[in-house]
């Protein structure tokens, strides 16, 4: 039986063997094969899971079935499976990529993010290939994995290698940490290139994770990169499995992705940049202070590439690390390029640490997850909204409501978000105010709202 579930908003993610197996993967390639025009190439790559090579194999057999010619790109880093939708890779051209991987998940998971006509596949179009594959579940595919293998890595590494020349020799002592995902298929290479000084924790790919979850946007994953960074380095670099994430750590801060989208945008004249809902509101008024065009979109890779180029925007973020740029670059989220440009930043002579410390300060939460259930999550959102109309007479006041992605309600002296996950039975909030107390008393608040939410389906 193929579970409705697996089809989630920005990609295909499920349990190996128990969600994806031979029967579900072979069809998501034959449908998916079908929605593929042009000339129907396809170019695929695979994180460090063990079972990736296999759900490879299985993809290309669907794939086949529907018409398609299969490259195979091995194991790389999700940005340089993107980077092929933009290069000519080995005298092919690509109409559409497929990156297997369970990203920052548990070592069981695994998934596809899909690329078509340089675009993200996503959204409605998942949940009707999900339709359309539960509809035909018992519809068999032969085996059939020919494929084609392709060099994207050498080509990726190069065009770093020219873009950022500049930054040979640069005297900084660097730590990446790569979390025994895919970072290091390519990054050490680029380090060495530039002759740049630094440490790699945890750098051969190992699908099993044995050192830490590969996740840095929890604070607990980041414990020995800070340890290497204390002892012996002027600046820190975290990855996440599939190396699209990035976390930026100075002796001082902890960069999340919306002050890295200040910081990056320092290079840029006049910029258009996106966030999502959970940025600060610091990034916002920051970067329309300094002539920046500032729009606040929905939260999700996908989401962000579609709304960069639909508005020719410079660049985009969102907290957790993935940073998409336009401004000399392909529009995706990368968190290589992301770190040399943030070297590049360095040797600029701009101090991290003290442009971090002249922002605004403001109190804000991490994201809070509120359990729920996929059925009750979006209708406890709607729920809220009509809450919000008539809130209890001790609600703070509200001076507007966002709902471009769930509700965003902002306060005089802060905000709240409530938004539903598109990957997980569960709500996330976070809160943020220019006093402490006061974003305890949001969350508060809010919380109460979405209890009786709760209450009432």
């Amino acid at each position: 039986m193929i579970k409705k579930s697996i089809f989630r908003e920005y990609d295909i993610r499920g349990i190996f063997e128990e969600e994806l197996n031979e029967q579900s993967v072979k069809l998501i390639g034959y449908y998916l094969g079908q929605r593929i025009t042009g000339d129907k190439v396809v170019a695929i790559g695979y994180d460090a899971r063990s079972h990736s090579p296999l759900l490879r194999d299985y993809l290309a057999s669907g794939l086949n079935a529907a018409g398609c010619k299969v490259l195979d790109m091995g194991m790389v880093a999700t940005p340089v499976n993107y980077f092929c939708n933009y290069n000519e890779i080995d005298g092919y051209t690509t109409d559409a990529s497929v990156m297997i991987t369970g990203s920052h998940n548990p070592s069981e998971y695994n998934g596809f993010k899909i690329t078509i006509g340089q675009a993200p596949f996503f959204g409605e179009e998942i949940y009707a290939l999900g339709e359309e594959i539960i509809k035909h579940q018992e519809q068999k595919i032969e085996d059939d994995t020919q494929r084609i293998e392709i060099d994207v890595k050498t080509p990726y590494i190069n065009y770093m290698l020219k873009e950022f020349a500049h930054l040979k020799g640069l005297e900084k002592k660097i730590v990446i940490d790569c979390g025994n995902g895919v970072a290091d298929t390519v990054i050490t290479d680029i380090f060495d290139a530039l002759e740049l000084d630094y440490t790699g924790l945890y750098c051969d790919p190992d699908g099993t994770f044995p050192n830490h979850h590969p996740d840095p946007s929890v604070e607990k994953n980041l414990r020995d990169v800070k340890k290497a960074l204390e002892e012996e380095a002027d600046i820190a670099f975290a990855y996440d499995g599939d190396a699209d994430r990035i976390a930026v750590l100075t002796h001082k801060h902890n960069i999340k992705g919306d002050q890295m989208a200040l910081l990056f945008a320092m290079q840029m004249e006049n910029p258009t940049v996106i966030g999502e809902v959970k940025c600060s509101q610091v990034m916002y008024d920051e970067l329309e202070r300094r002539g920046a065009t500032a729009i606040m979109y929905k939260t999700g890779h996908s989401n962000l590439k579609v709304k960069m180029k639909e508005t020719g925007a410079d660049l985009a973020c969102e907290v957790s690390g993935h940073i998409f740029f336009k401004h000399r670059y392909f529009g995706y989220d990368d968190a290589i390029y992301a770190t040399l440009r943030m070297l590049e930043l360095i040797k600029e002579g701009i101090d991290l640490d003290r442009e971090i410390d002249a922002l605004p300060k403001v109190f804000s939460t991490e994201e809070i997850k509120v359990e729920t259930t996929e059925e009750e999550k979006f209708l406890i959102i709607d729920k809220v909204k009509e809450l919000l109309i008539n809130p209890p007479a001790d609600f703070p006041v509200i001076l507007n409501v966002i709902d471009v992605d769930g509700v965003r309600i902002n306060f005089e002296h802060g905000w709240g978000l409530v938004r539903a996950s598109n990957t997980t039975p569960v709500l996330v909030t976070r809160f943020e105010s220019t006093d402490e107390s006061l974003t305890k008393s949001y969350e508060t608040k809010v919380n109460a709202l979405i209890q009786q939410a709760k209450d009432s389906l």
